[in-house]
């Protein structure tokens, strides 16, 4: 896990290194500046050397100018390392997600991905700042301290090394309590960023349910297990303090109490038994920090497990080895192909066998759950068969580079996604370099043209995300436009026409038909008009193939299709 996160560093390598560097310098400086306060006391002060007093005191403030321009270069360097280590850190993690198949985004929640690049990498980030200079300053002032300490009076630099251990295995004893619960207390971000997502993107449909008080118990909910889990943990290394800070004034008291009496003795002087307090400050407040590090520690280390687990997962679906970039037609072929969404699930797809020639227009209709989108998913390899082929252009859609495969391959997804932004920046989705006429072309063929034209700012009007200041009807034009500027050889509608009147609809079928022929057309619909003049119509139920014909052969022969057109005939009488 730390190989991984520590490839982020990368190109601020030199910062990372230079952090602990002028840290270290600064920490000589401050050693020394209480043995040259001693000197001062012993040698200038008591003894009424004017001219010492003068010198030890610029010595003095020399040491303390360079400990200023040593810490400040310090900080300097470790923001500069620790933003970009946890800008790398984000990228890798969100480039990782864009390599992502159907199956790999399956296993997290969108909160979750959010709450990972988000609060997760900054903890790491605090931990990381803190590793390079907290991490280096505490230990390096602790040995030298404790070494400067010994030089003066063995005896007494005892009483430090009594204190470690008691402090140490406190913190040890507060990180195993508090660990577990950082852990679960994330998980709960989890389940609160995606019920605040959920929420705003279906606001609309709270308030038209009259749902608001129901979303704020949901809220609360979340929002209070997190509270507890935070102040659990906060109790925890709440002892922290009391613990530092009795062990700090312990030490004090006591070198003060046998310091006195060794002055008394004539064993030790006032300038060696006040660097002997300074030495004590310095080797508690270094105690302090690493108990700061320990809490950082720990609560980063759920953070980087986290991350660590988005970057670890590999994509299912990824280049094929013979790595084809050149789709010859539009032809698409099933062989006994088998499909489920989980390695141990259930086939949702069975004994899948089609043969669609270039050109042709086909038809899919099933009730809900048949297995159409499952179907239609695996042209594009949005999902990888579980048996059998599929072969798109006569080769096997696993031999193929997945972009020049789906380059050639347009699909609508049955939920429409628009982005931010204008009509224009959003069809040129599919073609990022078409030409203003090319837009209005293929927005003709969807029907989309005579709409967008009757904007204020026609294709330049601006889309709201999610595409909220258009219908669903609009959504879904824009959306084969934005496929059809792509030029594909294979065109997949999934249930894209749902939302537009049957006239609209059949002005898009013969667009299809008079302008794209040599398109391979694969529309999925619920209404029987839509596939009905298609050359051949597909009939699922249950993962399987019921049957397949023309229009007029499955109504004598398919039982389905028949009480579906009657059905549906009926409902429009």
């Amino acid at each position: 896990m730390i190989k991984k996160l520590a490839g982020a560093v990368r190109q601020y390598k030199k910062d990372a290194i230079l952090s602990p560097l002028f840290v270290t310098l600064e920490v000589v400086m401050e050693v020394v500046i209480p043995l040259l306060m001693a000197n001062l006391i012993d040698l200038g002060i008591e003894a009424g050397d004017m001219g010492y007093i003068v010198k030890m005191g610029a010595a003095l403030a020399l040491c303390a100018v360079i400990s200023l321009a040593f810490g400040v270069l310090s900080g300097r360097s470790a923001a500069k390392a620790s933003a970009g280590y946890a800008s790398n850190l984000r990228k890798d993690m969100y480039y990782n997600v864009q390599r992502f198949s159907f199956s790999n985004i399956d296993k997290f929640s969108t909160g979750s991905i959010v709450t990972r690049l988000t609060t997760d990498v900054t903890n790491v980030q605090n931990a990381f700042q803190m590793i390079i200079r907290i991490a280096v300053r505490a230990p390096m002032m602790l040995v030298f301290a404790l070494v400067m300490a010994f030089s003066l009076n063995p005896t007494l630099s005892w009483i430090f090394l009594a204190a470690i251990p008691v402090l140490g295995g406190g913190m040890l004893l507060f990180s195993i309590k508090a660990y577990p619960v950082f852990e679960r207390m994330f998980k709960r971000y989890d389940k609160l960023n995606t019920v605040v997502q959920e929420n705003l993107r279906g606001i609309r449909v709270v308030k038209a349910f009259v749902r608001e008080e129901h979303e704020k118990e949901k809220f609360c909910t979340a929002s209070e297990d997190i509270r507890r889990d935070s102040t659990l943990a906060e109790k925890i290394l709440a002892f922290t303090s009391p613990l530092m800070q009795f062990c700090m004034y312990g030490c004090i008291l006591l070198i003060s109490w046998f310091g006195a009496k060794l002055i008394v003795g004539n064993s030790m002087t006032t300038g060696q038994l006040m660097s002997m307090i300074s030495y004590a400050s310095q080797i508690l407040m270094s105690l302090m920090m690493l108990s700061m590090i320990f809490v950082m520690t720990i609560m980063s280390q759920a953070s980087a497990k986290r991350i660590v687990e988005i970057l670890d997962e590999q994509p299912d679906i990824t280049d094929g080895k013979k790595n084809l970039t050149e789709v010859k037609d539009g032809s698409v072929v099933f062989e006994n192909v088998g499909f489920r969404y989980k390695k141990s699930g259930e086939l949702c797809l069975r004994d899948i066998n089609l043969n669609i020639r270039s050109g042709q227009t086909v038809g899919v209709l099933g009730g809900t759950g048949s297995g159409k989108s499952s179907l239609v998913q695996l042209i594009p390899r949005l999902y990888d068969a579980a048996e059998g082929r599929v072969l798109v252009g006569g080769e096997d859609v696993r031999d193929y580079n997945l972009e020049a495969l789906r380059e050639e391959v347009a699909m609508v997804l049955q939920k429409n996604e628009l982005f931010s932004g204008t009509i224009k920046e959003n069809l040129r989705w599919g073609n990022e370099n078409a030409t203003d006429e090319e837009m209005e072309h293929v927005c003709k063929l969807s029907q989309a043209d005579s709409f967008i034209r009757e904007f204020p700012d026609g294709y330049d009007t601006h889309i709201e995300q999610g595409g909220t200041n258009v219908s669903g009807g609009q959504k879904q034009r824009l959306c084969i436009a934005r496929a059809l500027l792509k030029k594909p050889k294979v065109l997949i509608l999934d249930d894209s026409t749902s939302a537009v009147d049957t006239h609209t609809d059949a002005l898009i079928r013969q667009a299809f038909r008079e302008e794209i022929p040599d398109t391979t057309k694969i529309i999925i619909a619920q209404r029987v008009s839509s596939v009905q003049d298609a050359d051949q119509i597909i009939v699922l139920d249950g993962g399987q193939i019921m049957d397949i014909g023309t229009h007029e052969e499955l109504m004598e022969k398919s039982p389905i299709y028949r009480e579906v057109y009657e059905s549906q005939q009926k409902g429009e009488g």
